[in-house]
């Protein structure tokens, strides 16, 4: 294959405030090494929302050769019509043969149109982005997440989406940088959809917390009844909640207490489908995790693989945590030692 010469384009929504997400960091560092990677290869970012002005500033050592913005009200909500012709006008403008962008939900939602757009061809949800022989490569799982592939494309513009913790996430001084508003085509503009406002549920405890250094795991011992011969779903449900309270820790459960509720039993009313860690739900990349009243199976133990740290509590010596899926193993009464914890960090 002839090596081309290559241009990396980043793009990425800003949030509501007018920052960036950690997500989007991590895009953005991933793009700038993947730039040092291919010999210096020049870097553009595309930011989309109604005021990119503090986003560019947090941008500004970036290295980018240029900073492009698709600016305005249009832009403050996510919308299929507007989100895609906004990227599309920032990919064409940066001329980029490469376009980067972070597995968002939102940006998830039009990266592959604006591939088409572009006539280009898209790779969703890479793990690992990197350089061979001055040519990009990148790196995704198959077989649930057993096997790992590494890629080339020919054709370009080559769109990659991103997932969440393949890089760390960019860090460095905010200052003045230049943006350039690239304008989009009014007739992009003119949608059918309106956003009249948001609607959200009842507020209730946070558990889901990407950014938190720990992730607590409940398996499905804490609804089974214990060694006093009685179920304690209400002690279970307190406990774990206080510990999420004062140790801002994110909350994962095991396939089999997210599928009790669908199955008649009692559950903890927290734990949903969203919290399941395993081969079928998420692969969490935490630098520390402990799993408690889990058996440390194959099809949970799977989802723990990018954990830096990983510790488990079992009343069960011989379960899977201790078949070298721990780094530690506690044998001991989950109830006990997360009540002890409690005490102590309460103080």
């Amino acid at each position: 294959m002839m090596e081309r010469a290559e241009r990396i384009l980043v793009t990425a929504c800003v949030e509501p405030d007018g920052g960036l997400s950690r997500h989007t960091l991590e895009a953005f560092g991933a793009g700038a090494a993947l730039a040092g990677a291919l010999g210096g290869a020049p870097l553009d970012c595309g930011l989309v929302g109604a005021d990119t002005a503090g986003a560019a500033r947090r941008l500004a050592a970036l290295g980018a050769e240029r900073i492009l913005a698709a600016e305005g009200a249009h832009f403050a909500q996510a919308r299929y019509a507007t989100d895609a012709a906004a990227i599309e006008a920032l990919a064409r403008s940066s001329a980029a043969t490469i376009v980067l962008a972070p597995a968002t939900a939102r940006l998830s939602r039009v990266m592959a149109g604006v591939a088409h757009r572009l006539e280009g061809r898209i790779d969703a949800h890479a793990s690992g982005l990197g350089a061979e022989q001055g040519r990009p490569v990148l790196a995704r799982w198959y077989y649930r997440k057993r096997m790992e592939a590494r890629l080339e494309r020919e054709v370009r513009p080559w769109v990659i989406s991103l997932d969440p913790g393949i890089a760390p996430a960019w860090e460095g001084p905010p200052g003045d940088a230049p943006v350039e508003r690239v304008a989009i085509p009014p007739e992009s503009l003119a949608t059918r959809t309106e956003v009249v406002g948001d609607h959200a549920p009842e507020g209730g405890t946070e558990t889901i917390r990407p950014d938190a250094r720990l992730l607590f795991v409940a398996g499905a011992g804490w609804t089974k009844a214990q060694a006093d011969g009685r179920v304690r779903l209400d002690e279970a449900q307190s406990t774990i909640l206080e510990f999420l309270r004062v140790s801002g820790a994110s909350l994962g459960g095991s396939k089999s207490i997210v599928d009790l509720g669908s199955e008649g039993h009692s559950v903890l009313p927290f734990m949903t489908h969203l919290n399941q860690i395993g081969q079928t739900g998420q692969t969490p990349r935490h630098p520390l995790g402990l799993a408690t009243c889990c058996h440390g199976e194959e099809p949970h133990a799977v989802g723990w693989r990018f954990i830096g740290e990983r510790r488990a509590i079992n009343l069960d010596p011989n379960c899977g945590w201790a078949q070298g899926k721990a780094d530690i193993l506690y044998v001991a009464d989950a109830f006990v030692v997360m009540a002890k914890i409690n005490e102590l960090m309460r103080r």
